[in-house]
């Protein structure tokens, strides 16, 4: 899961980004309304968490603007207003969930994870490419019911990448897809995850192949 932190405070955005990112839950960060858009219109997260007092306005107002956008993307408002009325005009504004602080990171981590789960309700739960299946719902990568161990970064290349098995995706697709916007990434960085990647695959005859397609980017399909 990527998601969008919308909080001013930086003592508490330093809190909560470690925190979700333990949960292998990937953070980009933005202080201000301006920011949070501008990183919103990327189309690149999978919930926003936005607080409501904002230098430059009240947080709600970002959720019409991401509508007008055809932006779907489900919203938590995380704030210090507690009163009945401010959490119903969060919600009247299109807010998907509301916390008030102080709250506990792991409920967070929860709400999160119960508004990921609805959006697969459309989508197939589970990829199997050569002996290899993803569950999407557990995130796990499974041979014969025998679970791979992966580290995060490992994994959600594997993830990105089994998404459209036979199709080539585009080197920065796969690294928006692994870091956040502030990592600093080294020019291999990408490629050393594939490569340690490839070789746990192969170790388990998992019976896929990832290519490299040159200038372009990296192809996962069934070993031939």
């Amino acid at each position: 899961m990527r998601i969008l932190l919308i909080e001013d405070e930086p003592e508490m955005a330093s809190v909560l980004k470690t925190a979700l990112e333990r949960q292998d839950i990937i953070v980009d960060h933005a202080a201000t309304l301006a920011d949070a858009e501008a990183m919103a219109r990327l189309g690149y997260h999978d919930a926003v968490v936005l607080d409501r007092r904002l230098p430059d306005g009240d947080g709600l107002s970002l959720i019409p603007r991401l509508r007008a956008l055809h932006l779907d993307v489900p919203v938590i408002a995380l704030t210090a207003l507690s009163g009945l009325d401010d959490r119903v005009a969060g919600l009247d504004a299109g807010a998907d969930d509301y916390m008030v602080k102080p709250f506990a990171t792991v409920e967070l981590v929860a709400r999160l994870n119960a508004l990921h789960r609805r959006s697969f309700t459309t989508r197939a739960n589970q990829t199997v490419v050569g002996r290899l299946t993803y569950d999407f719902r557990h995130r796990e990568a499974l041979v014969e019911d025998h679970a791979l161990e992966l580290p995060r970064r490992e994994r959600l290349v594997l993830e990105t990448l089994i998404r459209r098995p036979g199709r080539t995706i585009m080197r920065g697709a796969l690294e928006e897809a692994v870091y956040a916007l502030d990592d600093e990434i080294g020019s291999n960085a990408l490629d050393a995850h594939i490569s340690r990647l490839r070789r746990k695959l192969d170790d388990v005859a998992a019976g896929i192949e990832i290519r490299a397609i040159r200038n372009l980017g990296y192809l996962l399909r069934a070993a031939s």
